[in-house]
């Protein structure tokens, strides 16, 4: 009597990846790191190139309504006679008072009263920046690339620079590296351009004590930058 012979189901084995499998991911992952790394630094760059023109910006509109109408804007006229030049310039108390200076106090850049805020407005008005000349207070200061807002100041800061400033808080300390670089001497605490150590996510006013360590920044730290136009 013959016995039938069962046949066993064949074993499957199971195949991992090969190295050269492994090797072409690597790349992958290597190649999309990269690239998200080069985006970044390509953002962060095109924010330098912004803030720096930003700053330029302010202070050719401020020499080019200078040139217009005899006058710095912020200081310029009584309200009366600068509401008489058209509807954008109707907006209740968009005049200075014409003493021939901008009144824009360092301890108050970012919160700003006297004549700070009506510095944006005529400059809107004119059309020489964008935005609303109704908005009055902090609503009337421009944004910069990082959050941070930007104004003005005529009072002596960082170590005694004087003249008329265009000034931008919450800038980290890479991005202020660059801009000095690019605009300055790249010393915090020399030159046209002045830096004062702000705290993370607020608008630090300018001081008037230059930035210790000697104007050396730190990329770990954000920064008040002060330029005078």
């Amino acid at each position: 009597m013959q016995r039938s012979i069962k046949t066993m189901p064949a074993i499957q084995r199971q195949q991992g990846f090969t190295l050269i499998e492994i090797a072409i991911v690597l790349v992958i992952i290597g190649l999309l790191v990269g690239g998200v790394l080069q985006g970044q630094e390509l953002i962060e760059n095109s924010r330098v190139k912004q803030a720096t023109r930003d700053m330029n910006g302010t202070a050719a509109a401020m020499f080019a309504y200078q040139d217009r109408y005899g006058a710095l804007p912020g200081d310029d006229g009584n309200t009366a006679a600068v509401q008489a030049r058209g509807s954008s310039w109707s907006s209740a108390n968009i005049g200075g008072n014409a003493d021939g200076r901008i009144r824009a106090d360092r301890g108050r850049v970012f919160n700003p009263n006297n004549e700070t805020d009506v510095f944006w407005r005529q400059l809107r008005a004119a059309g020489f920046i964008a935005g609303d000349p109704a908005d009055t207070g902090i609503a009337a200061l421009p944004t910069n690339p990082w959050g941070g807002l930007i104004s003005i100041t005529t009072q002596t800061v960082n170590g005694g620079l004087g003249g008329n400033k265009v000034c931008m808080s919450q800038v980290p300390g890479s991005a202020a590296i660059a801009i000095d670089n690019e605009m300055d001497d790249g010393n915090g605490a020399s030159g046209r351009l002045r830096a004062t150590q702000g705290t993370s996510g607020t608008n630090t006013n300018p001081s008037n004590n230059a930035l210790g360590g000697g104007g050396v920044y730190s990329e770990d730290n954000e920064y008040t930058l002060c330029y005078r136009m």
